[in-house]
């Protein structure tokens, strides 16, 4: 019983174990196929590499002569292609080794040069043996077919623009380390020159010397030779320009030219012209002969060894980059603004700014890497002269408008009559008579006209003349004759005062300003005639008895004429309380002449006759003023007032000059 069990719990383990060696070899069988049908996915494959050529052994002989004429220049292209990257250990540090490692590089183009020469020739022979092979059908086609398309990607890689990679890209990386180098050299060197001291004014600007160190200098004309002969050159000008022109920007910030971005808007405001304009001026030579002249030449000493005309384009682009453009925009701002007779002087030192720069403009931004520079310059002279003649013949016109303003109520000289005074002085003064002229002349030549000598001091002097009939036509404004002679006066003295002994005056000549000093005598006495001289006779003596019974009389007449005499005296004095005689000299003269007819007159009645009514007691009523206190409040007559007169212009606005009690030049007078 008990062998029984044990055979049958072994013939049970026996079964197991065969079971589980079959289920092992099943999934060994499995895998065996899978294995086998990725080996027969294979086989064609490996076929073709293992048994490519299938030929008898007589065409095998026939096609190794083929075969070895192909290997022996291909092995030649590899041999260099190795040498080529043996010439990589070599490279040395450009930093340190500059000589050295242009050497290498120079090297490794010429070898690089047999390598493109032959590489071509190489795959022709290979291609020729894969077209044998072909047409000889002694290989499989899938062997051909992978070979011609081996040969097809030689092809592309050494005719297209990948060429410069056959030496696996070694020579781009090279010439990158090379323009880093470049960089490097400028940038280390390139320092923002010190602005500081020669841009004061009336300082000649300076020719600075070479902002770069002769060997730097050399160094980076070794670079470009080499640039040049790999066809790199723009890659080095790009880095060139772009080191320089910050270079500039960063000396030209020392200047603080933040004024060059005012809108025409601000520009509005003809106070603030003066400043920007001549700061502009000072600013744009010393920039052109400082500046831009010495990059010019640095441009010319690096580039010039090329053999290119590389460097005017790089000198142009950092001119236009570094500021040039700026200053001129600046300047057809200023042309854009608005008109105004004051901005005339404004343009004409604009235009004698351009024209002491015209032969540096010429020779520094001449040819035609420079002609948008050329362009905006032309232009802004243009502008300049066009803008400068548009307001000068427009000066008589305004001038003329001004007849139909109202005349000044307190009887001053009118601003435009003091700005025409001083502003056709400074036209003819040394300093703007020659730029204002040269101007006429070029926009006399550009409408095809004969420049007539006397132009501007013709037009000058009609100036003159208009202003002398405007006054006629303004005294006439006033209600009482008085104020009209008083207007007269102030004008006609003015004039002759401020012409005399200026070259506008010398124009005019004597007579005419003895003329003016005439009519000043002249309108002064009528003056005191129809005002202050009226006064006196309100004193009269007539029928003044002062004895016997006419004594009564007497002191009823003197409180009478007194009385008359207190209302007239303070009607004339409140209606010549606002009037101005705006020149001191003027103003005390005429206040004595005024105090010479009054006081005495006055002193010398109550003298005579004010002890009639020291005894009455309202005598304060007839009496109210001593000769003492008449002369102090005549004195204090025709005082210029500052802020209401202090200043003086003119403007151009929507086609008319007004008085507005804005200014530009100040009114010449004196306080006392």
């Amino acid at each position: 019983m008990d062998n029984g069990i044990e055979n049958l719990v072994s013939t049970w383990k026996f079964l197991k174990a065969k079971v589980e060696k079959s289920e092992a070899f099943g999934l060994s069988i499995e895998k065996a196929g899978l294995r086998l049908d990725e080996i027969n996915r294979r086989l064609p494959h490996l076929e073709v590499a293992i048994r490519p050529i299938r030929a008898q052994r007589d065409d095998l002989i026939a096609v190794g002569g083929h075969i070895n004429r192909a290997v022996v220049p291909a092995t030649a292209v590899l041999k260099v292609f190795d040498a080529i990257h043996g010439l990589e250990k070599s490279l040395p540090d450009p930093q340190a080794d500059l000589p050295g490692y242009l050497g290498v590089l120079k090297r490794l183009k010429e070898a690089l040069k047999f390598l493109g020469e032959n590489c071509g020739m190489a795959i022709q022979w290979l291609a020729d043996i894969v077209e044998y092979l072909e047409d000889h059908k002694m290989a499989d086609e899938r062997f051909i077919s992978s070979l011609k398309k081996a040969v097809e990607n030689l092809r592309e890689l050494e005719g297209g623009e990948e060429k410069g990679l056959l030496d696996g890209g070694l020579l781009q990386v090279s010439l990158d380390r090379l323009a880093n180098e470049f960089r490097r050299l400028l940038s280390e060197n390139s320092v923002p020159l010190p602005m500081a001291s020669p841009v004061l004014e009336n300082e000649q600007a300076c020719i600075a010397p070479s902002p770069l160190p002769v060997a730097v200098i050399h160094k980076l004309q070794a670079i470009l030779g080499t640039f040049v002969s790999n066809d790199r050159l723009d890659n080095c000008a790009s880095i060139y320009i772009e080191v320089r022109s910050s270079n500039v920007r960063a000396s030209l910030q020392q200047l603080k030219l933040d004024y060059l971005e005012i809108s025409v808007s601000e520009f509005n405001n003809v106070a603030s012209i003066d400043v920007y304009i001549a700061q502009w001026g000072r600013h744009l030579e010393f920039a052109v002969k400082h500046l831009f002249e010495s990059e010019y030449k640095l441009c010319n000493d690096v580039f010039e060894a090329t053999g290119f005309g590389v460097w005017k384009t790089c000198f142009a682009k950092i001119a236009a980059q570094a500021g040039i453009i700026a200053f001129l925009q600046f300047g057809k701002t200023v042309t854009e603004s608005k008109k105004d007779p004051v901005k005339l002087l404004k343009l004409l030192d604009m235009f004698s700014s351009l024209s002491k720069l015209r032969l540096d403009f010429n020779r520094i931004f001449g040819g035609a890497a420079c002609i948008e520079i050329q362009k905006l310059t032309r232009d802004l002279i243009k502008r300049v002269i066009q803008g400068a003649c548009e307001i000068f013949w427009e000066l008589l016109g305004q001038v003329e408008l001004q007849k139909h303003t109202p005349a000044p109520s307190d009887c001053s000289i009118p601003r435009v009559v003091t700005f025409i005074t001083d502003y056709s002085n400074k036209l003819l003064g040394d300093e703007y008579k020659p730029i204002l002229t040269h101007v006429l002349v070029i926009e006399q030549t550009w409408r095809n006209e004969k420049f007539r000598e006397r132009i501007l001091i013709n037009e000058l002097l009609n100036l003159v003349k208009t202003n002398e009939l405007n006054l006629e036509t303004w005294s006439k404004g006033y209600k009482e004759a008085a104020s009209s002679y008083l207007f007269l006066m102030n004008n006609h003295w003015h004039m002759y005062k401020y012409l005399k002994g200026t070259k506008l005056g010398g124009i005019l000549g004597d007579s005419w300003l003895i003329k003016k000093k005439e009519y000043k005598e002249y309108y002064m006495s009528m003056y005191l005639r129809e005002s202050w001289g009226k006064l006196p006779a309100l004193l009269s003596r007539e029928g003044i008895i002062m004895f016997s019974g006419g004594r009564a009389t007497a002191r009823n007449l003197v409180k009478q004429r007194l009385k008359s005499f207190t209302e007239a005296f303070e009607e004339m004095h409140k209606r010549n309380s606002d009037l101005v005689i705006a020149d001191k000299d003027l103003r005390k003269k005429t206040r004595q002449v005024i105090i010479e007819t009054i006081v005495p007159v006055y002193r010398s009645y109550m003298q005579n006759y004010g002890p009639l009514i020291e005894q009455d007691r309202i005598a304060s009523k007839y009496s109210k003023y001593t000769a003492q206190s008449l002369e102090k409040m005549l004195g204090s007559l025709f005082h210029h007032k500052p802020m209401k007169h202090g200043h003086s212009k003119m403007r151009l606005l929507s086609g008319k000059l007004n008085n507005g009690v804005e200014d530009h030049y100040p009114i010449q007078t004196s306080s006392s």
